[in-house]
């Protein structure tokens, strides 16, 4: 089977939940974000990053949605790591819904998956990473250098390379498209 015959099985996005069941937190700055994301999931718990809607936007271009029935948990244990969030907000309006992060584009030869404003993308037949664009972050540079040319399952981790809100978002770029290729 082609390689990319498989993402036709596959879905590219979590699956559909009511809105009336997530929540948002809010966060003053990317790195509260990072750190709130890695307490909950060390924690067990179902989240995920993404943009935040417009209404609801605080100078941090992240929030993590959450089930919100566990909202009095899922705070006073952000609260205990001293990393509590400034809003707590329900989805329960269409124009509160979070933005996905992701976007994948098939170029024929290529798949590119983007994760906010990072850009990366193999060679569907070889899983060579052959560029990685975007963002404006002083890592991105050394990032494409560290990454492009080698394979995703030998190319370093963004996250253990880099060190900025670009290096965050190409690391979800890359955990995307190595989930998509069942890596």
């Amino acid at each position: 089977m082609p390689f990319f015959d498989f993402l036709k099985d596959k879905k590219t996005k979590a699956p559909d939940i009511t809105s009336s069941d997530r929540g948002m937190l809010v966060f003053e700055n990317t790195s509260e974000v990072i750190r709130a994301e890695s307490v909950l999931k060390a924690n067990g718990y179902d989240i995920r990053v993404m943009g935040p809607p417009p209404e609801i936007r605080s100078g941090c271009d992240l929030v993590i949605e959450f089930p919100i029935l566990e909202q009095l948990t899922i705070v006073r244990i952000l609260s205990d790591a001293k990393i509590p969030p400034l809003q707590v907000v329900p989805v329960n309006s269409p124009l509160l819904k979070p933005v996905d992060l992701f976007h994948v584009k098939d170029f024929g030869q290529y798949l590119m998956v983007r994760a906010a404003n990072m850009k990366l993308t193999i060679d569907k037949n070889s899983l060579i990473i052959v560029n990685i664009s975007g963002g404006g972050c002083p890592d991105v540079p050394y990032l494409a250098a560290e990454m492009v040319g080698k394979s995703l399952s030998e190319a370093p981790s963004p996250r253990e390379i880099g060190h900025t809100l670009c290096g965050y978002t190409l690391q979800l770029a890359y955990e995307e498209m190595r989930r998509l290729c069942s890596l």
